[in-house]
């Protein structure tokens, strides 16, 4: 087998999506593919590929997919996506779960479910070379946000987005990867590298977090307005989701309270006893 490899970026919103496939064979899939698909068709057609697959990593908050217009310019797709974390997306896409895998040509990927930036968030991995791609999942410059999501198995309750994305950091980690590709910038080589330094970062962040709240309580907007003072209007749902994941962790681990008064959650230091 000739594996086929291509990283595709989106300029303004760096966005990444990936060509992978077997030109043996001829056959390939494209990942998170964007809105302007012709670039895959193009780059399909001159390496002599068919896209048969077209993956989903995860719902996203911050850019148009573009596998519906990349499958109907297609004769030969399908589009695949999580069905964990009972992912909804408006239409009815082949229906992805943790372990299943995939082959086109030689190429076999297995899908690994990795919540925290969205409940039903997957990774895929290659385990011929132990390569990943991982959405937004891992990213090399960032730690990816935990965007606010009801919780899969009770709608009535918030997903708690942080504990779970600590999980599934461990979940990569168990992989060994030789090399991680993510939804924005550059692969991650040394996963062990970022992997210490996300758990350095998470735990300065909670230790951030918890000084902010006050004994008379703070709630999850005056706390994000501590932590990033100077973001836009445009960016406040993202540090309000930052927030939040972070006052939920910090109030699951005992550090801080949390009661309902006049229909808002309020965060508060607890005493020392």
């Amino acid at each position: 087998m000739s594996l086929v490899f291509k990283t595709i970026q989106t300029e303004g919103i760096a966005e990444l999506s990936y060509l992978l496939g077997d030109d043996d064979e001829g056959v390939a899939a494209v990942f998170d593919p964007r809105p302007d698909c012709d670039i895959y068709i193009d780059m399909a057609r001159e390496a002599g590929l068919a896209i048969t697959h077209i993956f989903e990593t995860h719902i996203h908050a911050d850019l148009v997919s573009g596998s519906r217009e990349l499958c109907a310019r297609l004769e030969s797709a399908k589009i695949y996506a999580s069905s964990e974390g009972d992912a909804q997306y408006g239409f009815s896409p082949e229906k992805v779960r943790d372990g299943d895998r995939f082959t086109f040509g030689e190429v076999l990927v297995t899908a690994r479910h990795t919540p925290g930036h969205t409940p039903g968030s997957c990774s895929f991995l290659r385990e011929a070379d132990r390569t990943v791609i991982a959405g937004d999942c891992v990213l090399k410059r960032i730690t990816p946000n935990p965007v606010i999501s009801p919780d899969p198995i009770d709608p009535s309750r918030r997903f708690k987005s942080l504990a779970e994305y600590l999980v599934s950091l461990a979940r990569v980690r168990s992989f060994a990867p030789t090399l991680v590709y993510g939804g924005h910038g550059e692969p991650i080589h040394d996963y062990e590298e970022l992997f210490n330094r996300y758990l350095r970062a998470i735990r300065e962040r909670q230790d951030a977090v918890i000084s902010f709240v006050p004994k008379n309580g703070a709630t999850a907007w005056e706390v994000s307005r501590k932590m990033f003072p100077e973001t836009d209007d445009v960016h406040r749902f993202l540090a309000v989701s930052e927030a939040v994941a972070h006052l939920d962790y910090a109030e699951s681990e005992g550090k801080i309270g949390v009661e309902i008064s006049d229909g808002r959650e309020v965060y508060r230091k607890l005493s020392a006893d």
